[in-house]
């Protein structure tokens, strides 16, 4: 079994942290830019499902092409009403990484891989591991303590990320889930409350 997680960034100027990771836990770190580069980690690794930390799909009767009123998928609103803080996937920047995310997701389907939308944030929260903004170190500490092995170097924010978005989808492949929302309008995976 192997998963990928991808903390997908809005630019291709910015970094993108990707995490390969097996079923023993071991972790391998990546930081790239561009969609090819992407594309040929998922193909060299061929995972059984890939975990994506951006929006995967928009709300129902909402575009980013102009501005509208609709800016929560039913998915969204169940993560608020579990309290997890997040921003919404049709402001500002946010509307940048929605139309990489969905693009994205369309090609590795295309190719035959299944995926999943994920945010870190809320796995962390429901774990209860620190997130990024509250340290580094503490949700790297926080990752470990999960049984996840971790390279011995320092990693970027991105990747460690991309590492719980990776355990997600671990927990998703052994039943350990729920998925928010519905097929019509997109879902969010998180892990069941522990």
């Amino acid at each position: 079994m192997r998963v990928i997680g991808i903390d997908l960034a809005g630019s291709k100027n910015r970094n993108t942290g990707i995490c390969v990771m097996n079923e023993e836990l071991e972790a391998k770190c990546f930081v790239v830019h561009e969609d090819k580069e992407i594309l040929e980690i998922v193909e060299k690794f061929k995972p059984d499902l890939i975990a994506i930390d951006a929006p995967l799909s928009l709300p129902k009767g909402r575009s980013l092409r102009k501005k509208e009123k609709i800016h929560f998928r039913e998915c969204d609103r169940k993560l608020l009403e579990l309290g997890i803080k997040f921003f919404p996937i049709t402001l500002g920047p946010m509307r940048m990484l929605t139309r990489r995310g969905i693009k994205l997701r369309k090609a590795l389907e295309r190719k035959g891989y299944k995926v999943i939308e994920v945010y870190p944030g809320a796995t962390q929260d429901i774990l209860k591991i620190a997130r990024k903004s509250v340290s580094l170190k503490k949700l790297r500490e926080g990752l470990e303590k999960l049984g996840i092995k971790i390279e011995k170097r320092k990693l970027t924010h991105d990747e460690l990320d991309a590492i719980t978005a990776a355990y997600t989808a671990f927990l998703h492949l052994r039943g350990k889930t729920l998925t928010l929302g519905n097929e019509e309008e997109g879902t969010i995976v998180i892990p069941t409350f522990l």
